[in-house]
């Protein structure tokens, strides 16, 4: 994924299935800037991680 999309999916009002490695992820911030993302895995919010966007791809078949 590119750093447009992942500020789109941020900052959009609807959900979009976005995965990290096969998982499930929720997009917390996003550094436009350095091209990097911060993601929660799983339902627990103290469970986050800073990762390149291009490591994140969309579910097409959500």
């Amino acid at each position: 994924m590119d750093v447009r999309r992942a500020l789109d999916i941020f900052n959009d009002k609807y959900n979009y299935a976005v995965k990290l490695d096969g998982k499930p992820v929720w997009i917390e911030q996003v550094d436009e800037f350095n091209g990097m993302a911060t993601v929660q895995l799983g339902s627990r919010p103290d469970n986050t991680h800073t990762v390149s966007v291009d490591r994140l791809i969309e579910d097409e078949h959500q």
